[in-house]
């Protein structure tokens, strides 16, 4: 249980690393990322983008 939960916690902080990229490819504006705005700043939390870039990620492994 606690390595899903490292493996997810470093998923989402890759991909906002590599947010400004991945805006460019249409990533990061799907129905069920959720961008809100609390204390001055801007959250950004991407769900669907995770998701969908996991599924890639393992269609991806299992063909090599």
């Amino acid at each position: 249980m606690i390595r899903w939960m490292i493996v997810i916690f470093l998923a989402l902080m890759c991909i906002s690393w590599f947010s400004p990229v991945l805006q460019k490819l249409g990533f990061g504006k799907l129905p069920g990322d959720l961008r809100f705005h609390l204390f001055g700043r801007e959250w950004f939390i991407p769900l669907t983008t995770t998701i969908l870039l996991s599924f890639i990620a393992s269609l991806i492994a299992q063909l090599i």
